[in-house]
């Protein structure tokens, strides 16, 4: 048996505070921004199933336990109490968390509180963008308010992350824009849009990848699948070549989360390329019991130095219960299945999977 130590999750968001019932639970075991179709459930998923196998015990009862008696037991216990359970039971002892999000979520500090853990900032560029946005009248003003805003970030951060992948898709040009280039589209994004209006202009987009990239901290890149909000054609990591090239060299590194269904050209491009990194953090949940396939495929070209551990739970404790728990499992099958083979030594599965595990996420952010 391949033993894991303690992992630190490098990319995650809070949870909710609130009581869940069946359908609102559900809702969150699917990138699907619309109810399940009349006749199905969400439960009905790799990630339904996995929630399933793996959270039940942890709250009193059976694994594979209904939906509804799960849920029923969760909100006997209540939503504070449920959580800790879960988040305890997760082997994770530091949390990255983007708090880029919307919704009554916890921050990073009070899910360390409650997972009896640590956790640490990540910032999302494009909210950041917005809210300067808000409070400068002026393109010189909020220009200027951009850059105090990311290098103050920076100070307490653990990292910059961009959703760039929604608002525009990847295939952005890859060298730094003109200074006239960012105050002209500037210029146009504040005079067309309202309070709370979104970052979709591909000039700031990259004005923003460059200024976090000056600040040296790991910048992190959604790639792959998510919700129906982008165009999944658009995410494929491939697209990043370019700006993967440009930013060669320059002491910071990039970290590819997701990828899915393109986890071979992030494997790929984290294999070619010394300072890109990558996860499949979101992916795994969402297989469920073929995430050693998958972790497979990944694993047959990036350097084993390259892969970070993540969940990407949003909103249920369950998420990280599942994220951590496919992750282990996927570990111990993939590696203690080279080792059987006579492939691998047990004592270099042991040393990778502490490296997937935990190493690797302390080397990249510095975690000591």
């Amino acid at each position: 048996m391949i033993e894991l130590p303690a992992l630190v999750d490098h990319h995650c968001h809070g949870v909710l505070r609130g009581e869940l019932g069946l359908g609102s639970f559900e809702a969150y075991l699917t990138e699907s921004d619309a109810p399940a179709a009349p006749g199905t459930t969400f439960f009905d998923t790799q990630a339904g199933f996995a929630v399933r196998r793996w959270c039940p015990p942890l709250l009193g009862l059976e694994p594979h336990a209904t939906p509804a008696r799960y849920v029923a037991r969760r909100r006997e216990l209540g939503a504070y109490e449920a959580g800790r359970r879960l988040l305890r039971a997760t082997g994770i002892t530091a949390y990255l968390v983007d708090t880029g999000l919307p919704g009554d979520l916890t921050g990073p500090g009070e899910l360390a509180a409650a997972a009896g853990s640590t956790a640490r900032e990540v910032v999302r560029l494009e909210q950041l963008a917005e809210q300067v946005a808000d409070t400068s009248g002026t393109v010189d003003g909020f220009v200027a308010n951009l850059a105090e805003s990311v290098h103050t970030a920076a100070a307490s951060a653990v990292g910059f992350k961009s959703i760039a992948a929604y608002r525009h898709g990847l295939a952005l040009a890859p060298e730094p824009p003109a200074p006239g280039d960012v105050r002209r589209a500037a210029g146009e994004w504040l005079s067309d849009r309202r309070v709370g209006g979104r970052l979709t202009d591909p000039v700031l987009l990259r004005h923003l990848l460059w200024t976090a990239v000056a600040t040296g901290l790991p910048l992190q890149l959604h790639t792959g699948f998510g919700d129906p909000d982008l165009r999944l054609d658009h995410a494929d990591p491939a697209l990043l070549t370019d700006f993967l090239r440009a930013t060669a060299g320059l002491g910071t590194d990039l970290v590819l989360l997701h990828g899915y269904p393109y986890h071979r050209q992030a494997a790929y491009l984290a294999h070619v390329f010394p300072h890109v990194y990558a996860d499949l953090g979101l992916a795994l949940t969402h297989v469920g019991a073929r995430a050693p396939d998958v972790l497979a495929e990944f694993l047959e070209l990036a350097p084993f130095g390259k892969l970070l551990f993540s969940t990407d739970a949003y909103g249920l404790p369950e998420l990280y219960v599942v994220g951590a728990e496919l992750f282990r499992d996927a570990v111990r099958r993939v590696l203690g299945g080279w080792v059987a083979d006579g492939a691998w030594s047990a004592a270099d599965a042991g040393r990778v999977a502490a490296m997937l595990a935990v190493d690797n996420a302390r080397r990249v952010y510095g975690l000591g």
